[in-house]
């Protein structure tokens, strides 16, 4: 997490902001507007600083989104690593739809997935975004798909049932889940997806 001190300005009187509150900022301005549309004007005015202090405290603009992934994967994706724990993968897949239904329910913050959002927003110029997204939802489905896989070892899905297949069918369900969010679906909505999807998931 990131530590939470106040740094100066770096140029003319001293200006103290804390760290963590300006990065909270910026990733609510990047959650709301995607990478590339979030101007460095928008981003300063979320943060309360000076162009000069947000290079000085994260580097370039790149460099704060890399860092507001960061924050949005520990705090508001904690619900992933949770979900793994459960020690079936019905539990496992039902954990994950709901947290990700709490977080689109919630009223605080924006709706949609930040990944997502970033992504489908980014041009050819922002390549270094697209992979370091890619990476990250590479790494995420490794885990989903190692998680299917010991269940279908410990006989908890059908022998025709590929754990690779599943994790992507959820991670799809997952991801269309945000962008209903995204476009204004009811909670009733989503949680009648939820439901859905649990209704079919693959049992032996």
């Amino acid at each position: 997490m990131e530590q939470d001190v106040c740094v100066a300005s770096p140029k003319g009187r001293p200006r103290e902001f804390c760290l963590d509150g300006a990065l909270a900022a910026a990733l609510t301005v990047f959650w709301r507007r995607g990478y590339e549309s979030a101007s460095m004007a928008e981003l300063t005015s979320a943060m309360g600083i000076t162009k000069p202090s947000l290079y000085a405290a994260f580097g370039n603009k790149e460099a704060l989104f890399h860092k507001a992934l960061d924050l949005y994967e520990r705090e508001k994706l904690a619900y992933v690593g949770i979900a793994l724990q459960e020690p079936t993968a019905r539990l496992v897949a039902e954990k994950l739809l709901l947290g990700a239904l709490e977080m689109q329910s919630g009223t605080s913050d924006p709706k949609g997935c930040l990944a997502v959002i970033a992504s489908v927003a980014c041009g050819c110029e922002s390549d270094t975004i697209k992979a370091d997204i890619a990476a990250r939802r590479a790494s995420s489905n490794a885990a989903l798909v190692a998680r299917f896989e010991q269940a279908k070892k410990n006989g908890e899905l059908p022998d025709d049932m590929e754990a690779d297949a599943l994790a992507n069918y959820l991670m799809s369900i997952l991801q269309g889940l945000s962008v209903q969010a995204s476009g204004g679906a009811s909670c009733a909505t989503l949680r009648q997806l939820v439901a859905t999807s649990m209704s079919v998931w693959p049992t032996r």
